[in-house]
C-alpha cells in the first residue's frame, strides 16, 4: 500500500501567493505547471467549467464525465495550483486514512475503495500507520484540528477511538470496520457477532463437535463480537463450549496462525475443525496443522474470515467470511464527504452484508 498524496512543486511561494489573493472568485484554476485547463477541457470534450468543477469536488458532474475529465487531467500533466485554490477555500483536499496494521492484506482493498471515492470527489488520500497506538493517532487528529487535513477515516480499535472520542467528537472523521456507535461519529461495518455463528453454524453441519477459536486482541471489537457469535452458536447447538478451544493471539500475521494451531492440535480432546477470526491467521492454521501431519480437511477443518485475494489460491482453497472490502472503504468515503459537505446533517451508521463462501478447507 501507498499513500497517493500528490503535491505539486512551486518554483515561486511568493508569486503563487500574490496570484491566490488576486484571481477572482469563481475564476478557473490554472496551471502550476504542464498544461492548461483549457487543454484540458478540450481534450476531454467538455467545458473549461466542468473541468473547474471536478478540480473542486463538486457532485453534479456525471460518472462518466469525470472519468474523463480524470483521465485527461492525467494524461496532459495538467497540476492545479493547490497553494491558490487552499488560500481562497480554506481546504487541503486531503484525506486522513488510519490504519492500524499494514501488514494486514486485508486493509489494502478497503485502501483502495476509499482512494477511489476520494479522487472521483477531487480530494487526495493520505494513508497513516498508526501501529493501533493512540498516541501516533493523536497526532493525525492533530493535522485536523490545524486544518492541515478536511477529514479523516479510521480503521484504529474501537478502543482508541473510545478514548478520543471527547478530544475529536467535533472534528470530521468517520469509524470504518472498527465502531462503537456511542462515540457519535458515522460508522461502516459488518455484523461481525452475526457473520462468526454463520460460520460456526457452517461447521456444526459438517458434523463437527469439538470448534476450535484462533481470535485477535479482544481490544478490538471486531474480536469480541466474534467470539461472542462463535460461542452462542455452540451453545445453541448443546454444545458447552470448552475454554481449552480458544486461543487469543496480538498478532494476525501467518505465524502467529501456525504457532496457534499446534498448540491447539497437540492437546487432548483437541478440536476436529478451527475457526480463525482473519484469513491471516487461518492459512497460517493450514501450515501449522501440515507441519504436524494433519490434513485439511481431512484431519481438520478449517475457517477463515475476510476472504482476502489469496485464500481461494492457497491449497486447499480457504472457506471464509467474505467482507465486501472495497464496499466498506468507498462507504467510508462517501460518509466523510456527506459530514465534510455538511457538518450538522445526522449522517447514519451502515452495515453492509456478508457472505460465507465454501470452499476446500471445510
Amino acid at each position: 500500500m501507498r499513500d497517493h498524496l500528490s503535491r505539486s512543486s512551486s518554483k515561486a511561494p511568493a508569486a503563487a501567493l500574490s496570484n491566490a489573493r488576486s484571481q477572482p472568485e469563481g475564476r478557473p484554476l490554472r496551471a502550476a505547471e504542464g498544461s492548461s485547463i483549457a487543454a484540458v477541457a478540450q481534450q476531454a470534450g467538455v467545458s473549461v467549467a466542468t473541468v473547474s468543477r471536478v478540480l473542486n469536488g463538486h457532485e453534479n458532474v456525471r460518472p462518466a464525465t469525470r472519468d474523463r475529465v480524470l483521465a485527461a487531467i492525467d494524461a496532459s500533466g495538467y497540476r492545479v495550483n493547490e497553494l491558490a485554490r487552499n488560500l481562497r477555500t480554506a481546504e487541503s483536499r486531503l484525506l486522513l486514512t488510519m490504519v492500524p496494521d499494514f501488514g494486514n492484506p486485508f486493509y489494502a482493498e478497503i485502501v483502495r475503495g476509499i482512494d477511489s471515492v476520494a479522487r472521483q470527489h477531487g480530494y487526495f488520500m493520505l494513508l497513516c500507520d498508526t501501529g493501533a497506538d493512540p498516541g501516533r493517532e493523536r497526532s493525525y487528529f492533530d493535522l485536523l484540528r490545524r486544518r492541515r487535513a478536511d477529514g479523516a477515516i479510521c480503521l484504529d480499535p474501537a478502543t482508541i477511538q473510545q478514548a478520543l472520542g471527547d478530544a475529536s467528537g467535533a472534528l470530521p472523521w468517520v469509524a470504518c470496520c472498527e465502531f462503537d456507535p456511542a462515540v457519535g461519529v458515522p460508522y461502516v461495518g459488518i455484523d461481525n457477532y452475526r457473520a462468526a455463528g454463520d460460520a460456526v453454524r457452517h461447521l456444526l453441519a459438517r458434523g463437527h463437535r469439538c470448534i476450535g477459536l484462533i481470535n485477535s486482541d479482544v481490544d478490538y471489537l471486531y474480536a469480541r463480537q466474534r467470539q461472542q457469535g462463535y460461542l452462542d452458536a455452540l451453545t445453541e447447538a448443546g454444545i458447552m463450549p470448552d475454554a481449552r478451544w480458544r486461543m487469543n493471539l496480538n498478532s494476525l500475521d501467518y505465524e502467529a496462525g501456525a504457532s496457534a494451531a499446534v498448540t491447539l492440535i497437540q492437546q487432548p480432546g483437541a478440536p476436529s475443525a478451527i475457526f480463525a477470526v482473519s484469513d491471516t491467521l487461518a492459512i497460517g492454521v493450514i501450515h501449522g496443522l501440515r507441519s504436524v501431519g494433519k490434513r485439511v480437511p481431512d484431519d481438520v477443518a478449517v475457517v477463515g474470515f475476510d476472504d482476502i485475494s489469496l485464500a481461494a489460491q492457497i491449497d486447499p482453497p480457504l472457506t471464509t467470511v467474505a467482507q465486501p472490502m472495497r464496499e466498506l472503504g468507498e462507504t467510508a468515503a462517501r460518509l466523510l464527504l456527506q459530514r465534510l459537505a455538511n457538518p450538522l446533517a445526522n449522517v447514519p451508521g451502515v452495515l453492509l452484508p456478508h457472505r460465507l463462501v465454501i470452499r476446500g478447507s471445510a
